[in-house]
C-alpha cells in the first residue's frame, strides 16, 4: 500500500519546523519551496496541488504580526482566510484531508470560563477576524477537514515569547509584564505530535468511511498569565546555568501596556472534546517548558 503524500506549508514557522518531523511517520512529507508556495499569490496554491495531488494538506503557514494586521489587514485577510480558503477548494477536489491552524483570538476573552468549541466566536482584533474568516472559508469549501485552535504558542527558534523573554531577562534588570489575560502557553512541538496522533487516527476512519470534519482547541493543560509565564521562564532558565541580569519581574495591567490591537483577557480553550475524540492526555503546560528550555540550555 502506497503511503499519503502529506504535503506541509508553512515549515519554516516554529509549529511548522515541528511539523516537518512529527509528521515523516505517517507518509511522504512533501515541503515545497517558498516561490512555489505563496499564501499571499493564490495562483501558486492550485497548481501546486494540482501537481503533487496530496492525500493530506497541512498548513502551518499564517500572517502572526497581530499589532501590524490592524494597518495590513488585506494582507492579513488574504493570508489567513483567502489562502485556506483556495487549499480548502483544491482537498475538495482531490479528495485530500486539510488540516489548518487558528488561534484564541477568534474569542473576546470576556468569558468566565474556558472556551469551548462550540462557543460563539467574537474577535476583538483585525487578527481574530482573519483567522476566523479562514475557519468560516474552510467550512464553507466543502472539503473534509481538522481546524485546531490553540494559544500562546513557544518554541526554541523562531520568535515567540519565551525566546523574548530570555532576550530581555539578558539585558534588564527588571521586566513589566501584563498579569491580567490568562491562557495556556503551548509548545509548538507539542501541537505538532498531537497533530500527527490525530491525523494517524484519521486517516484510519476515512478509509473505514467514518471520518467526520471538526474543530478541535488544542493546548496545554493548566494556565497562567503573562507574567506567571516570565517569571517561570526566567526561574527555570537559571536553575539550567543561565546567566541572566533580571532580578525583578513587576506585575503590570493591560492599560498600563497599550497595544494597536487588543488581546483576549481570557485564553483558556477546554480540551475535552479533543481528549474524547483521540484518548489524549495533554501535559502541562510547565513540563513543556522545561523540555523546550533544555533545548536552550542543556545540562
Amino acid at each position: 500500500m502506497n503511503s499519503p503524500r502529506i504535503l506541509l506549508i508553512g515549515s519554516n514557522g516554529q509549529v511548522g519546523w515541528e511539523l516537518a518531523r512529527s509528521l515523516m511517520p505517517l507518509g511522504r512529507v512533501m515541503v515545497p519551496e517558498r516561490d512555489k508556495c505563496d499564501l499571499t499569490r493564490l495562483d501558486t496554491l492550485i497548481p501546486l496541488v494540482n501537481s503533487l495531488r496530496p492525500d493530506v494538506i497541512v498548513n502551518a503557514a499564517a500572517y502572526t504580526a497581530v499589532d501590524k494586521a490592524e494597518e495590513e489587514i488585506d494582507l492579513a485577510m488574504m493570508v489567513n482566510a483567502r489562502a485556506p480558503g483556495a487549499l480548502a477548494d483544491a482537498a475538495r477536489r482531490h479528495n485530500a484531508l486539510l488540516v489548518h491552524y487558528s488561534t484564541d483570538y477568534v474569542f473576546d476573552g470576556t468569558k468566565s470560563g474556558t472556551y469551548s468549541e462550540t462557543d460563539a466566536p467574537n474577535p476583538a482584533s483585525a487578527y481574530g477576524r482573519s483567522k476566523l474568516a479562514g475557519e468560516e472559508a474552510i467550512r464553507a469549501a466543502g472539503a473534509d477537514h481538522l481546524i485546531f485552535r490553540t494559544s500562546w504558542v513557544f518554541a526554541a527558534r523562531g520568535k515567540n515569547f519565551l525566546r523574548t523573554i530570555l532576550r530581555l531577562a539578558g539585558e534588564r534588570e527588571e521586566l513589566r509584564i501584563v498579569a491580567d489575560q490568562f491562557g495556556a502557553p503551548t509548545w509548538a512541538r507539542l501541537i505538532a505530535e498531537v497533530t500527527a496522533l490525530a491525523l494517524g487516527q484519521e486517516l484510519a476512519r476515512r478509509k473505514n468511511g467514518g471520518f467526520e470534519s471538526g474543530t478541535f482547541n488544542l493546548t496545554a493543560a493548566g494556565e497562567t498569565s503573562w507574567h506567571g509565564f516570565a517569571s517561570a521562564i526566567i526561574a527555570a532558565a537559571r536553575a539550567r546555568g543561565a546567566k541572566l541580569t533580571c532580578r525583578t519581574v513587576v506585575p503590570i495591567t493591560t492599560t498600563e501596556y497599550p497595544l494597536p490591537a487588543a488581546r483576549p483577557a481570557n485564553s483558556r480553550l477546554a480540551g475535552d472534546k479533543l481528549a474524547q475524540r483521540y484518548g489524549l492526555a495533554l501535559p502541562l503546560w510547565e513540563d513543556c517548558m522545561q523540555l523546550c528550555l533544555a533545548e536552550l540550555f542543556p545540562t
